[in-house]
């Protein structure tokens, strides 16, 4: 709950995103410079500017000063959240130079780079999948045979004794290789539309920005309409 309130006073109004090189204008309400500059650029023309916030009116173009502290305090906070990426894995037998595992073998108990997974055993019970460093869970716990196939109907990892004789008798399976790679299409599939929703919401992002800054413009435009038509009313008495 913590982090959500710091980071929910660590966004823009403008963008409500977080802050990019955060600018402080006079009546101390921060911006992103970018939001922060069209906002004022839209009121270039207006012969006047304001806070798109507070409505702080300026007669000259606000120079941007740039908030050290809380550009600070955002990379803290930026640089705290857990990092979502995948550990790597790496070839069990490339002892001198790190190199990338392409798959590992749950007979072995280990992981294979290109060059060591050309030369491995291809006996049956070399049972291969993709890189990963969790292969404690590797043999049934039932038959304690190497866990070869994925069973569709119950969502499991099961051996050979499992499909044939066990209570997965019948059931729709497939081998480890082919649930393997479903799953990285699967996979893919899941970055594809991620990658569509991201372009979305940068897009929706940008409306948003340019609305808000068209909202600033006309409210301060409204602002000084109604003090011109209340001097208007002061000069026609």
């Amino acid at each position: 709950m913590a982090s959500a309130d710091l980071r929910k006073e660590l966004e823009c109004s403008v963008c409500l995103d977080i802050y990019t090189d955060p600018i402080i204008l006079r009546c101390g309400h921060n911006f992103c410079r970018d939001c922060i500059g069209h906002v004022l650029d839209a009121l270039d023309d207006s012969g006047g500017y304001c806070c798109p916030e507070c409505r702080e009116e300026f007669q000259d173009r606000p120079a941007l000063r740039r908030n050290r502290t809380l550009r600070n305090i955002v990379e803290i906070f930026l640089s705290a959240q857990p990092d979502e990426e995948e550990p790597r894995v790496f070839c069990t037998y490339c002892i001198h130079t790190p190199v990338p595992a392409v798959k590992s073998c749950l007979q072995c108990d280990a992981s294979l780079c290109d060059d060591h997974l050309k030369v491995h055993s291809k006996s049956p019970e070399h049972v291969l999948c993709d890189p990963t460093t969790s292969l404690e869970n590797r043999e049934c716990s039932v038959h304690k045979k190497i866990l070869e196939y994925y069973c569709t109907e119950d969502s499991t990892c099961i051996c050979e004794s499992c499909r044939l004789d066990g209570e997965h008798r019948g059931h729709q399976v497939e081998t480890l290789d082919e649930a393997s790679e479903m799953k990285k299409q699967l996979r893919n599939n899941v970055q594809k539309q991620m990658v569509e929703r991201k372009e979305l919401e940068k897009r929706v992002q940008g409306l948003q920005e340019r609305a808000t800054s068209l909202f600033g413009v006309l409210s301060c435009l409204d602002d000084r309409q109604k003090r011109l038509m209340s001097e208007i009313t002061e000069w026609t008495k």
